[in-house]
């Protein structure tokens, strides 16, 4: 169980931080707590990038401006790196490295801490992003503090926090499968496609990437919808770039692209 106390107390003892701020439940609740302890010493950054779809980061510059925080935008670079193009499984290792190569100059200049909203249920995932950040000096506070992702919601729902029950929106370059190279491209067809069908109603989805085919996941109760409304489906796929649209029967599984590496799709990731 998280242990409020020992976060606050935790970011207290930092004394000014930098949140690394996606808008996502877990980096939108420690942004929140660290403003609310250390007011503007502390300070929230979202990295911008064409892994990062528009709508989230319109909901970043929302959030930020609904609860004063001190924030800016970044601009990283990771698509100039091969390594980050070639998409390997430690794609996420340079993606962080990237942020923290982009962020840890700032910090440094307002003295600040590198803080990352990396909960405990994220430490038995396929996350080599946590060990790029680490080497390069950012925390975990919500670690340390023993929070889960039940937690984060349960506690984000406490506090009011519109963001409580925001469904998970990893970066668009988790759409695609290891071993495809990410493109400009293809991260604009994934963000089009799950823009349009979030539009119809799927609130909760991923649109995988294969080429001119994408692979539809949504929750198990929603499969049947999908099919109910597949004309309008296909087309706002076929919009994104898409030449066949297809609905995977076994739904949403958060990470199952992780099985191409021999890992239990089962754990929540991408």
């Amino acid at each position: 169980m998280g242990n409020w106390d020992r976060l606050r107390s935790n970011l207290a003892e930092l004394d000014r931080v930098m949140v690394a701020f996606s808008g996502g439940v877990d980096s939108s609740f420690l942004a929140w707590v660290a403003h609310d302890v250390l007011g503007d010493r502390a300070q929230a950054v979202t990295a911008v990038s064409p892994s990062l779809a528009e709508a989230e980061r319109r909901d970043c510059a929302s959030l930020a401006a609904e609860w004063g925080l001190q924030w800016r935008e970044v601009h990283t670079t990771e698509m100039e790196h091969a390594a980050y193009v070639t998409n390997d499984g430690e794609r996420c290792y340079w993606c962080k490295d990237a942020l923290m190569e982009a962020v840890a100059p700032l910090a440094v200049a307002e003295s600040c801490t590198v803080a990352l909203g990396v909960n405990t249920d994220d430490l038995g995932d396929h996350r080599p992003g946590q060990r790029a950040a680490a080497e390069r000096g950012a925390v975990f506070p919500l670690v340390d503090a023993g929070f889960s992702k039940v937690d984060v919601r349960e506690w984000s729902q406490r506090l009011g926090l519109r963001t409580w029950d925001k469904p998970a929106a990893p970066c668009l370059a988790s759409r695609i499968p290891y071993g495809t190279p990410v493109t400009l491209g293809a991260l604009a067809s994934v963000e089009d496609a799950e823009a349009a069908l979030r539009q119809m109603g799927f609130a909760e989805l991923r649109v995988r990437h294969y080429g001119d085919l994408a692979r539809i996941e949504v929750p198990d109760e929603r499969l049947a919808d999908v099919v109910a409304q597949r004309a309008a489906v296909v087309q706002a796929v076929r919009q994104a770039g898409y030449r066949y649209a297809t609905l995977d029967l076994e739904g949403l599984r958060s990470g199952n692209l992780n099985a191409a590496l021999g890992l239990d799709s089962s754990t929540p990731c991408p």
